[in-house]
């Protein structure tokens, strides 16, 4: 079931609001704003209100024999790369982006944001189908720059069933052949990166492929390869 509204504050929020209430709703559900007027990004950036782009949420129930919760970025990115990659005429233009980022062309097209209550992960994705939003230090791009901006209720029905699909197979054959597809569709080994670990300094380095466990490998200027599991990771001309 998709469920839309004219307008909310945050779908992360609302679903996440009735999860502490108590409410257990459906996996596989969505709950999917025309506006949000309190939408965010990771580390609690302000997201615009999205008018003419697809916003939405769902919730997946999380087994103690599962995967990693961490590694459901990566089924999220896989579902919205598979979305949008039929509305495209240059498929191999789009490309994933660690930890939650769908760009095309190398500019931002999507993102996503995990957020957990319990034994429950509410994942967000918004994508840029009509407009693209300015994000300070980020170059952003809409599919309505390549033709026709598509249909919000026809990709919201592509994108859970996309979603449906890769969590199945997340939780079917684990994370390994889920890393494998993501560093398929990813930005070349060697692309220039710069990634602002939480509470540390900047680093600069390459893209170095993901851990088996789906963490960022960053090969930095002496060789050495440095594992990140949380931060922002910019390409590097974006922070130039």
């Amino acid at each position: 079931m998709i469920a839309f509204v004219p307008e909310t504050g945050s779908t992360n929020a609302d679903l996440l609001a009735a999860l502490r209430a108590g409410e257990r709703p459906g996996e596989g559900d969505w709950l999917v704003a025309n506006r949000q007027t309190a939408g965010r990004g990771r580390q609690g950036r302000e997201w615009f209100d999205g008018s003419g782009n697809f916003m939405g949420s769902t919730v997946v129930y999380l087994h103690s024999a599962g995967p990693p919760p961490a590694s459901l970025a990566l089924v999220a990115a896989l579902a919205a790369y598979e979305a949008v990659m039929p509305l495209l005429a240059d498929p191999a233009s789009l490309r994933l982006k660690w930890p939650n980022d769908l760009t095309c062309g190398g500019a931002k097209l999507a993102g996503i944001l995990l957020e957990r209550e319990g034994d429950t992960l509410v994942a967000g994705i918004g994508v840029n189908l009509a407009r693209a939003p300015r994000i300070a230090g980020r170059e952003t791009v809409a599919l309505a720059e390549f033709g026709p901006a598509p249909d919000r209720d026809l990709f919201a029905v592509a994108l859970a069933a996309a979603f449906d699909t890769e969590l199945e197979r997340w939780r079917s054959y684990g994370i390994e052949p889920m890393v494998r597809r993501w560093q398929a569709v990813a930005h070349p080994l060697g692309t220039p990166l710069a990634v602002a670990p939480p509470g540390e300094p900047p680093l600069t380095g390459s893209f170095d492929g993901l851990t088996p466990e789906g963490a960022l490998r960053l090969r930095l200027a002496d060789g050495a390869s440095r594992v990140i599991h949380a931060g922002d990771v910019f390409f590097a001309h974006e922070k130039g």
